[in-house]
């Protein structure tokens, strides 16, 4: 099934030249949203475990989370390639000379190209960037250092309505700081948040796009128990949009982004266990393979509506 979109996988092997592989990393860390800095009962749609419900104990020191994965991803899929993941909750919530020891030690395991950070997009700063950048240059010159910030909409009332704490300017902010020091920036969206329109999706491809981000992340909400949310579904507070609607929107996304920006994917997973819903109790490669049907059938692509920026309105001189 031919696929109208540009690939991470294929993204990260015209980068470095052959296949390479998210090693996820489990950190003992938590969110200014969760411990009283901000608020204390988090995104509503997050539970009480982040997103590290794939991952190794974080107890766990970095360099034995990072051996174990790097064992089982590279037998099974055959690489000696990969990218040192901080996923779990607010990656750099967390005191410098700590966050560089931990950056320090994934990037000395053998075999990884880059160490990302999966934070908040308020949870970054100049300061932070740069000492992490020298850090990894202590220990080569050749591993790259990226961000991936957690956005989930450009509608600044849904924002507020999920309780994120900060708003689309903090996002700009951080993408623009981490592109003045050439560092690979990624996205993190929710296409089906309480709130948002079909507009909101489209808009959020454009602001990503104006911005020039390398690669997007696509969600689906899913809710956790224990979370503000998931009582508000269970009350019925909660309309969460259908599977075909969401589908709609995923690809509207993906028509309205830039063609250069690579799409890590197109609907999350998510656990059974602990969850009140996940992706209309549909597996996600399905769900991503009626994404792909129905844009081959409508014969439409990544970027087909990518025409907006640079001066549009001087197009006909």
């Amino acid at each position: 099934m031919e696929e109208p979109y540009y690939k991470y996988s294929q993204f990260l092997k015209d980068k470095y030249g052959k296949k390479t592989y998210k090693l996820p990393v489990n950190l003992p860390t938590t969110c200014p949203n969760r411990d009283g800095s901000f608020d204390t009962e988090g995104c509503y749609f997050c539970g009480e475990e982040g997103a590290d419900f794939e991952m190794l104990p974080d107890d766990m020191s970095v360099r034995n989370q990072l051996l174990e994965n790097k064992e089982y991803i590279g037998e099974r899929y055959g690489v000696d390639q990969f990218i040192a993941y901080f996923q779990n909750y607010t990656n750099t919530y967390l005191p410098l000379d700590k966050l560089q020891e931990y950056a320090k030690e994934a990037a000395e395991i053998e075999g990884v190209a880059a160490v990302y950070f999966s934070t908040r997009p308020d949870a970054i700063n100049e300061r932070y960037i740069s000492a992490l950048k020298s850090s990894l240059l202590e220990v080569s010159s050749e591993i790259e250092l990226a961000f991936e910030f957690g956005l989930q909409t450009v509608n600044y009332k849904t924002l507020r309505k999920v309780n994120r704490q900060h708003g689309l300017a903090e996002f700009i902010d951080a993408v623009l700081t981490a592109k003045r020091f050439k560092v690979e920036v990624g996205a993190h969206m929710i296409l089906n948040l309480p709130g948002d329109e079909r507009e909101d999706i489209i808009e959020g491809a454009r602001i990503l796009s104006a911005l020039e981000v390398n690669h997007v992340k696509l969600h689906a909400l899913y809710i956790r128990e224990n979370s503000v949310f998931a009582e508000q579904f269970k009350e019925g507070e909660l309309k969460i949009c259908s599977l075909d609607e969401y589908i709609d929107r995923v690809i509207l996304f993906l028509e309205n982004l830039a063609p250069d920006i690579a799409v890590q994917r197109l609907i999350g997973r998510a656990p059974g266990d602990g969850t009140v819903f996940v992706n209309w109790d549909t597996p996600w490669w399905e769900i991503h393979d009626l994404i792909i049907k129905r844009m081959n059938e409508r014969n439409t692509y990544q970027g087909r509506s990518f025409n907006y920026l640079k001066g549009k309105a001087l197009a006909k001189f």
